[in-house]
């Protein structure tokens, strides 16, 4: 063969490509085209369906999340900390377990000056404004009609009136002893700036009655002059001076000197007015919209202290006070006393609100005067300065910071204690301190519905276990003190 003819041969084979480089066909590249546009095409596909999937499942998740996050949140917020488990079977809450669910409705005040809209019977709308914010105090018109207080206050004329001096509890001495206190622990209790002299304010902030009577600066100087306690008449009183005074001292000196009405504590008198089944309608009418007011479970309302009913003649008054004390691990609420499981040396009433309602209009005086409202701070021993005593409302009801007139119909409310920040009962609103001002032409007409309730979220739930065992007859009463010997009449804390 020649070379020519071999270089031939091997251009044809080179060019048929069928011996060194094996090339694919057109069809087949087309093919490999479509078949990748097609993978990636079905990849995407896939992964927007995969990515919708994933969103999906973390969309219930939070759904899932959020949703019983807000179901604990709500049970954790309507029950105390410490407050039991439910069980997981779901029944129907006995009547016994009613407060595993209760959380204290706390009405907004807003601003000073505010009005809202409330709906307390059918067909009117009453406007309640608030008054203060320390305390949370607001103002009814028109919370009760003519007729109403009308009949309020023939009930209470026809049940009679007692007097309504307070009286301080028996038992003070051996109270004292019970607490080892001497009288050098006393001293130092009352010597609150600790100088090592006894100043009036001093004396008058921790031993303000003494026996039902108001001291003032005055009768306290008198009280040191006859009881020649004051050697040097400095007016303070020294450890040693103060080592001479018996715990009886000032009750016989008062007792030899004698009384005036002017200078009690309370000079009114007051009856009390069962609401419960079988009273009168206009009675119960009033503990119902009391509830709708404010907003509390109608369980703690109709437990709590009865209507109590108070007239006030001419130079009647009652000095600034709290409806009720503040709660340490000693004391004990009077209305859960029996179901707290111990013996405590003090007790107070646990008032959480208090609704004064005004049943006549007063010709003169009479304002219900807060003297420390929407004070920016509150400082007890400052009550009493240069001789002028905040308390004392008989002598200086012009010089509260709020005075409320009485108006035929008018409901005024407040509350005693602060929020824990859990739905429940938290420290005593020392700002709600209050006094009647003296009547200076005429009659006074008020009715007090008090709430009660133990800032001890377990006692108050055993109270009301316990009262639920009692019959269906009794509920109402069954459990709740004699009206007439409850805190009403005692303020340990004047």
């Amino acid at each position: 063969m020649s070379d020519n003819q071999e270089n031939t041969d091997t251009e044809d084979t080179t060019a048929s490509g069928s011996a060194t480089l094996p090339l694919r066909p057109p069809c087949d590249r087309l093919s490999c085209h479509k078949s990748s546009v097609c993978s990636r095409s079905y990849f995407v596909v896939v992964m927007v369906f995969f990515h919708v999937y994933i969103f999906n499942v973390i969309g219930l998740l939070f759904y899932v999340h959020y949703s019983s996050g807000q179901d604990d949140n709500t049970r954790s917020h309507d029950a105390p900390s410490g407050d039991q488990q439910r069980p997981e079977a779901q029944r129907p809450p006995s009547k016994a377990e009613f407060l595993r669910d209760v959380s204290l409705t706390r009405i907004e005040g807003i601003r000073v000056g505010h009005v809202q809209k409330v709906s307390l019977v059918p067909d009117k709308v009453h406007e309640m404004r608030t008054l203060s914010l320390k305390p949370l105090l607001f103002e009814i018109p028109g919370f009760l009609s003519e007729d109403e207080c009308r009949v309020v206050m023939q009930l209470a004329q026809l049940k009679g009136l007692m007097e309504s001096q307070l009286m301080v509890q028996d038992g003070q001495e051996e109270l004292a002893k019970e607490l080892n206190l001497s009288p050098d622990d006393i001293f130092n209790l009352l010597d609150i700036n600790q100088d090592g002299q006894l100043q009036l304010h001093e004396i008058l902030t921790h031993s303000r009655v003494r026996d039902g009577i108001w001291l003032t600066p005055e009768n306290l100087r008198e009280i040191y002059a006859g009881l020649k306690a004051d050697k040097d008449g400095n007016g303070l009183l020294s450890l040693e001076e103060f080592r001479l005074l018996s715990n009886d001292a000032f009750q016989r000196f008062l007792l030899q000197r004698g009384v005036k009405r002017s200078q009690l504590v309370r000079n009114s008198r007051h009856t009390w007015l069962y609401q419960g089944k079988g009273a009168h309608q206009v009675l119960q009418d009033i503990k119902a919209r009391v509830t709708r007011l404010t907003r509390l479970p109608s369980s703690l309302v109709d437990l709590s202290e009865p209507l109590q009913v108070v007239r006030y003649e001419k130079g009647g008054h009652y000095h600034a006070h709290h409806d009720s004390g503040p709660v340490y691990p000693e004391t004990a609420c009077t209305h859960t006393r029996l179901a707290a499981n111990t013996s405590t040396p003090f007790e107070t009433s646990c008032r959480y609100i208090t609704v004064l309602f005004y049943l006549n209009s007063v010709e003169g005086g009479g304002e219900t005067a807060f003297p420390v409202a929407d004070n920016r701070t509150y400082d007890e021993v400052s009550l009493i300065q240069n001789d002028v005593d905040l308390l004392d409302t008989r002598r200086n009801c012009d010089k509260s910071n709020l005075r409320v007139k009485p108006t035929k119909g008018t409901a005024v409310f407040w509350y005693n204690y602060l929020s824990n920040g859990r739905g429940w009962v938290g420290e005593q609103d020392e700002y709600a301190l209050h006094g009647g001002c003296v009547v200076t032409h005429g009659t006074k007409w008020v009715a007090n519905k008090w709430i009660n309730i133990d800032p001890d979220y377990q006692r108050q739930a055993r109270y009301q276990q316990l009262v639920s065992q009692q019959p269906e007859d009794e509920d109402d009463e069954g459990l709740t003190l004699n009206p007439d010997t409850q805190s009403s009449d005692i303020h340990q804390d004047l």
